[in-house]
Formats: structure tokens, sequence, C-alpha cells
């Protein structure tokens, strides 16, 4: 006797096959699974607004000066307290998020160009040029990003364009790696000796063939170190190799208020609180990214 037949029959909603669920959907879903990440996001896009809209937001001047309120504690009007200076550390804050948004997202856009186009062209034509770049960037890579940070700030000097080249340059060499391996294999594909045989050349191939292949990690990456770039640059401010003071920085108000920590803690710990929640924010941001550019869980 023969087993009878089982018909499954679906119902629409969340019983709907898996075929009808659209590429878009497919990764929306994984990221909106990663609750982390959503928070990160979250957090990230209120960072953002607040540095986009300070002047809005801002109650007071940053740079406005009123020794009568200095050391003044958290309350009333000046929620976060006041500097050495009766500057309100709350505006201050938001300000300061400008600049380190700034130079975090910038330095790391420059450093993806700069980085992604040296690696894909040290895989792509390999022999001596190969060798030059690749060992150019291993000597880069060994040293600490904070050391080879002050030595870039001190050679080029103080100031928001030269912070920014020089976390390029620190940012350069990672993206270098991450493009180096995946462009090695890409460049043995039939549909690149394809385009060879059909005499694109070397630039397009590398830029419509390769560069396609390879985008959705470097971008993922990317978020990640931009937490890293918001670091480094709150680390040289601090040195005093950043944007030069008055102009509010997350770096050089932790250096504003380290001298007086024990009577005015405020100075220092609201400004290093904002970098820790920008920077924990574009870790947990770039994690969601990072299980969407997997495809086994995407799928």
């Amino acid at each position: 006797m023969r087993p009878r037949k089982t018909r499954r029959i679906w119902k629409g909603g969340e019983n709907t096959p898996d075929s009808s669920i659209t590429p878009r959907q497919r990764i929306l879903r994984t990221f909106l699974k990663n609750r982390t990440a959503v928070i990160g996001a979250v957090i990230a896009v209120c960072v953002a607004g607040v540095a986009i809209f300070s002047p809005l937001i801002a109650p007071y001047s940053p740079v406005r000066q009123n020794v009568r309120y200095r050391f003044q504690p958290p309350q009333g009007a000046h929620i976060f307290g006041t500097d050495f200076y009766g500057r309100d550390v709350f505006s201050r804050v938001i300000y300061g998020a400008r600049i380190s948004l700034l130079v975090g997202t910038s330095s790391v856009l420059l450093g993806m160009v700069l980085g992604t186009a040296m690696g894909m062209v040290a895989a792509y034509r390999g022999g001596r040029l190969e060798t030059l770049i690749m060992r150019a960037v291993d000597v880069m890579m060994s040293f600490p990003d904070e050391v080879l940070g002050i030595m870039i700030m001190v050679a080029l000097g103080s100031g928001l364009f030269n912070l920014i080249l020089a976390i390029a340059i620190l940012m350069a060499p990672r993206f270098a790696r991450l493009a180096y391996g995946p462009t090695l294999a890409l460049r043995e594909r039939d549909y690149v000796d394809a385009a060879r045989a059909v005499g694109c050349s070397d630039i397009r191939v590398l830029f419509r063939h390769i560069l396609p292949n390879i985008f959705g990690e470097v971008l993922v990456m990317s978020t990640l170190w931009t937490a890293t770039a918001i670091r480094l640059e709150a680390n040289l401010s601090f040195l005093g190799l950043g944007v030069s003071p008055p102009t509010p920085t997350w770096g050089n108000m932790i250096r504003t208020g380290l001298d007086h920590l024990t009577d005015a803690w405020w100075v220092s710990v609201f400004p290093g609180a904002a970098i820790l929640v920008t920077v924990l924010a574009f870790n947990m941001l770039g994690d969601g990214l990072r299980d969407i550019a997997d495809p086994k869980l995407r799928t």
C-alpha cells in the first residue's frame, strides 16, 4: 500500500515561501535580527544629527568665556558644568561631535580610496610593483597607529586638513591589505580573462569587473575603522597635535580637564563618555553590516 502523499498549503503571511523574499528584504531582515547593530545604527544617526544641527541644539557658544562661572558643577543652566574659562561643557561636547565625525568619515573615505587602489594595483599587476607597494604597507603597519600618527603630524603640522590627511595615511595600509587578497583571486577568473581578450584596459578591468566584487567587504570594514579614526583623532588632539584651541574637540577637552580631574571631573568625563558612546556605536553598526556581507548569514 502506497503512503499517502501530503500537500503543504501556504496560508500567506509568515508562511510565505522563501522564494518570494527579495534580496533587499533578506538583507534588511538579516540586519534587523542583529539588535546590537540596530542600536548602534540608531546611536550613530543620533550622533550625526547632533553634529549637523549643533548650532540649533547647543544652548551657548562653545568658545564664549565667562570666568565668573568657571568650574561650575553640572546643575541648572549648565547641565554638564563649565570649564576653567567658564565655557559651557555641554555646548562644547555637542560642537566637538562635528570635528570628530568630520575627521573620522573624511579620513576613512580618503584612506579607503588610496588603500583600495594600492592593494588592487599591487595584486593585479604583480612583479616589482607588487613587492614595492606591499613591503611599504608592511613597514607602515609595523608601527603602532599612535606613534606613526605623531610622526606624520610632526612633519605636517597641526590643523584640520593635516589631521585628516595623517589619519588617512594610517588607514590606507589596512584597506590595501583588505583589497590585495581578493584581487589576487579575482584576477584569475574567467570573466577577467574574457575582458582582457576583448581589449579592455587594466583600469577598466580593475574598476569595472574587480572592484564591484570586493566593494561590499571594503564598505563594511570602513564602518568599523571609522570608530578607529575617531579614536585616533581624540588621541592626537589630546596630545596637542590636532585642531588648535579654542575650537572644541573631544580630545583637547579631555586634555584641558586632566589637571583638574579631582575637583572638576565633568570637564574630562563628559567628552570621554561621548567618545566611548560614538566608538561603540560604529563598532556595533559595523558588526551588523558584516553580518549582511556574510552570504551564510544572508541565507
